[in-house]
């Protein structure tokens, strides 16, 4: 179960960004599994720009190989803190924001026994 009151990490990352070989996000949604998080969820853009203000986009015409990448990661205030510092020497290129979330349900879909 998760509190009424929690927290959403989002962090705005590249597509072609890497951790020791491994597509960054998907080292972050590991991380997020091993650190027994809630949950984490990937998400691929169509369009987007960061820092540098360089168009990345999915058109065909300009078919970009480094689309912006979202990850989103709901839980509690002190497990989401205590993941940050996991995870903020791994980023060198983003963004990553935090926000207070009403959690209305957070389910398994198994029978509690």
């Amino acid at each position: 179960m998760l509190p009424k009151d929690g927290k959403l990490l989002r962090i705005f990352v590249g597509e072609n960004d890497k951790h020791e070989g491994t597509p960054l996000y998907e080292w972050i949604v590991l991380k997020a599994r091993e650190q027994g998080l809630a949950g984490a969820t990937v998400l691929r853009g169509l369009l987007g720009f960061g820092a540098h203000s360089r168009l990345h986009t999915a058109k065909i015409l300009r078919l970009s190989s480094d689309l912006p990448i979202i990850i989103e990661i709901v839980d509690t205030e002190e497990k989401i803190e205590s993941f940050l510092p996991h995870i903020d020497d791994v980023i060198p290129e983003g963004l990553a924001t935090l926000e207070k979330v009403e959690i209305r349900l957070y389910r398994s879909g198994r029978a509690e026994t």
